[in-house]
């Protein structure tokens, strides 16, 4: 199992910052590679992804969810193997770091060469830099949200 860690500081409130990312249908609009999210439930997400030509489809179960703190996944049925936490931490008033730890599984050659080769952590930071941007450019007014604990 591989893993990557990776972190941004964004100009938002930590409300903000975890409100926008409980909205997981919004993932497509800063996320690469991610097609479409459906919430089924509360803490059942189904993901539509596409990266260099391939599709995966797979459901993850939010495992862990505290407000302002954070918010856990692990993969429960699909073709991609993973579990993360993501965490919110106040640095003052109108910034908030955020962290993103993930483990995966690379399945077979190309995505184990791609892990080596530091693709997945590339793909990380460009997403986080893009969730600032997203979050950011709203003025840290965050699309919805979803305040309840797992």
């Amino acid at each position: 199992m591989s893993q990557v860690e990776e972190s941004v500081e964004v100009d938002v409130p930590v409300s903000a910052a975890y409100n926008q990312w409980t909205q997981f249908e919004t993932f497509p609009e800063f996320m690469e590679g991610v097609q479409r999210i459906e919430q089924r439930t509360d803490t059942l997400t189904h993901w539509v992804t596409k990266v260099d030509g391939v599709e995966r489809e797979f459901d993850a179960a939010i495992t862990e969810q505290i407000p302002d703190e954070r918010v856990a996944w692990t993969t429960v049925d699909g073709q991609a193997k993973q579990a993360g936490v993501v965490t919110f931490h106040r640095l003052d008033e109108s910034r908030t770091k955020v962290m993103l730890q993930m483990h995966f599984d690379p399945d077979g050659l190309a995505e184990t060469v791609g892990d080596k080769l530091g693709f997945v952590k590339r793909q990380v930071t460009g997403d986080l830099g893009r969730f600032k941007r997203f979050i950011e450019k709203r003025d840290g007014v965050e699309t919805g949200a979803w305040r309840g604990e797992v």
